[in-house]
């Protein structure tokens, strides 16, 4: 008997959460998850995986994929099982990137996680570091981010409009705003406690979290409440001859700016009662 649960109607009545499907589970073996958002990543996300299995991810935390419709065929039942994958749901309702973290950390939540990291599905992060993540998660931190330029970290063929937007834009304005220093503001690489994730003042379950909204807006809510925040030193690298993200240069980028000013003017917080 499958020790998790199915009943997606036992979420809380006022979370919104897009529809999403259980292709495959396991059970739930440890205290954390990892949870991999992926959308035809293809070779990629099994080079990620085969990191992570060699790694022995899968004996510290459940490895939870969220795919966001692939086409690619890169998401093999067979193959996902055999590097110690424990589930694959498929978001089946409207949205991006955000939408797919809704459906997952949801999941997550109803199955009794005590933390959840995210790593993105596209190998451009190490997974090494996810255990340094469930470490600082376990000594108490709320919120843990990746950072390639921390002490230790290593950002390597960055482009540079990403790298400029970041350090001069992203980054400044959301430490101004939430009160801690930031330094890698876009890194989709991290790590939340539950219990902050199960704060209505938090209240990440919201339609108005779509696309890219949901990582700038935690960036500058949860600091503001006062959860302890940290970041790590890790590893981001781009390959040289391409760009693996789904965030367009000009359009991206421009969406990226509009959604960071709605978040250091508030326009995200829940309306309290």
């Amino acid at each position: 008997m499958n020790n998790f649960s199915t009943d997606i109607s036992s979420l809380p009545k006022n979370w919104e959460v897009p529809s999403f499907e259980i292709l495959m589970g396991e059970e739930k073996k440890q205290v954390h998850a990892v949870v991999i958002p992926v959308i035809n990543e293809g070779e990629r996300i099994q080079r990620l995986l085969t990191k992570m299995f060699h790694l022995e991810i899968h004996k510290k935390a459940d490895i939870i994929i969220v795919d966001g419709g692939s086409t690619d065929g890169s998401l093999n039942q067979k193959s996902l099982k055999e590097n110690g994958i424990a589930f694959l749901i498929k978001k089946t309702g409207p949205g991006k990137l955000s939408s797919q973290l809704r459906c997952a950390y949801a999941f997550a939540l109803i199955q009794g996680y005590k933390g959840i990291i995210t790593i993105d599905g596209n190998d451009k992060d190490d997974p090494k570091d996810i255990p340094a993540f469930i470490d600082a998660l376990d000594n108490g931190f709320d919120f843990v981010q990746a950072s390639r330029f921390v002490k230790g970290g290593i950002g390597i063929n960055t482009p540079l409009s990403r790298l400029l937007a970041i350090k001069f834009i992203h980054a400044p304005f959301l430490s101004f705003a939430s009160g801690f220093k930031w330094t890698d503001t876009t890194q989709g690489f991290r790590g939340y406690s539950s219990r902050m994730l199960l704060d209505p003042k938090v209240a990440p379950f919201r339609d108005v979290f779509s696309g890219y909204e949901l990582l700038a807006y935690l960036s500058y809510r949860i600091p503001k409440l006062g959860y302890k925040c940290i970041e790590l030193p890790t590893s981001r690298i781009y390959p040289k001859d391409e760009v693996p993200t789904k965030i367009s240069w000009l359009r991206g980028n421009m969406d990226l700016m509009a959604v960071l000013l709605k978040t250091v003017m508030g326009k995200y917080n829940p309306i309290e009662n």
